[in-house]
């Protein structure tokens, strides 16, 4: 026995078939919503002066973690060797404390 599956994808307005799928931002909130060819034209006029005034943003593929932070520019080993020059203690491997990067990039 074979079975043929379809998939209607309806417009989320009105309910009309021939829908695709629309993404859209507002307030750091990510949206999608599925329109007709009218219903998204209709979108789109409303949107057009703000979209025309705005700045376009490129959006990162990666989520974001709370409290993450980007990958350290600096050489941790030129922080470790000034540490101890320094006369400040800091450990062979590891985390740098955060005094010890505070003082680091005052001096640089």
């Amino acid at each position: 026995m074979s079975r043929n599956v379809s998939v209607v994808v309806t417009d989320d307005l009105d309910g009309s078939a021939g829908a695709e799928t629309v993404s859209f931002g507002l307030d750091g909130v990510a949206y999608e919503i599925d329109l007709n060819e009218v219903n998204r034209a209709r979108l789109g006029s409303a949107l057009e002066p703000f979209i025309h005034a705005g700045r376009r943003v490129q959006r990162s593929n990666r989520s974001r973690g709370a409290g993450r932070r980007p990958a350290p520019t600096t050489d941790r080993a030129a922080i470790r060797t000034w540490a101890k020059e320094a006369g400040l203690q800091v450990s062979e491997r590891g985390r740098i404390s955060s005094e010890v990067m505070r003082q680091y990039e005052a001096v640089h």
